[in-house]
């Protein structure tokens, strides 16, 4: 194994605007497509230290961001996040958990792996993205933040 531990992470970064609750998408470079903040965990990481890490990285959010943990989990092909079985020929599909974090008037900073980022509603969001395991993930952290069942984590 090569250092990266054998779990993804998803993180939707949202804010509160005067029209309701808005989410980022990032365009990635490399496929051309929209997601959330995405990556793989590191060894010796909790599925949160990596999602706030990714989110250093890919967005630029640091410091005191406020997570909300999701109970959405997806399962992904071992060969679709590495190319290969990085972690032997039993270990075939991997978890990806999914967090929430709130922007306030933070500048979201992109890296080197999106060409653009956008804010978008619940509906135009579950419209972009890529992934099914992405739209779950929008639908709960929206469906949370509107009934007060948000589940914030160290």
């Amino acid at each position: 194994m090569n250092g990266r531990a054998a779990f993804q992470v998803l993180v939707l970064p949202y804010r509160q605007t005067g029209q309701g609750t808005e989410f980022a998408l990032f365009r990635r470079a490399d496929a051309d497509y929209w997601q959330g903040v995405a990556g793989g965990g590191e060894a010796g990481e909790s599925p949160l230290q990596a999602a706030r890490r990714e989110t250093a990285e890919e967005a630029g959010l640091v410091g005191d961001c406020e997570f909300v943990g999701l109970d959405a989990r997806a399962t992904i092909p071992v060969v679709s996040v590495t190319g290969e079985f990085t972690w032997g020929p039993d270990v075939l599909v991997i978890p990806e958990y999914a967090f929430g974090v709130r922007v306030e008037d933070t500048e979201v900073i992109l890296s080197h792996e999106h060409t653009e980022y956008g804010w978008f509603s619940l509906d135009n969001a579950a419209k972009a993205v890529q992934w099914d395991s992405n739209r779950t993930a929008l639908w709960e952290l929206n469906h949370r933040l509107r009934h007060g069942l948000v589940h914030r984590v160290a």
